[in-house]
């Protein structure tokens, strides 16, 4: 596993053969990439590549209408985007986007209603 230099000034976490291999068997067994970036210290896009360059097949799903019905509820208890999300394994942006849809008033980072 070798550091490598980007431009910002910050470093790119490099997997080896070992920790790849391990990568694909999660995300095969069921891991999302948000989890195995957090397992392995990479960004979820660098999940995403690794997957892709590796042939493997990307799991698209989306939210169902019951994980919505969940984020509606949490969110409407005062949970934040980023716990909702993290709850159902989905990024913040994807859950604001369905609780948009639903016509769900939505609240900015201080808990006040969106214009």
């Amino acid at each position: 596993m070798g550091i490598k230099p980007i431009g910002s000034g910050g470093r790119v976490r490099r997997l080896d053969d070992g920790q790849i291999r391990e990568l694909i068997a999660g995300y095969e067994g069921g891991a999302t990439v948000y989890e195995l970036g957090a397992r392995f210290g990479i960004e979820r896009r660098t999940v995403s590549e690794i997957l892709r360059r590796h042939g493997v097949p990307m799991r698209r799903k989306g939210l169902s209408a019951e994980q919505i019905d969940d984020a509606i509820h949490l969110y409407s208890l005062g949970w934040s985007l980023a716990r909702v999300g993290q709850h159902l394994g989905a990024d913040p942006t994807t859950v604001l986007a369905k609780l948009r849809q639903r016509g769900i008033p939505t609240r900015d980072a201080h808990g006040r209603p969106r214009a």
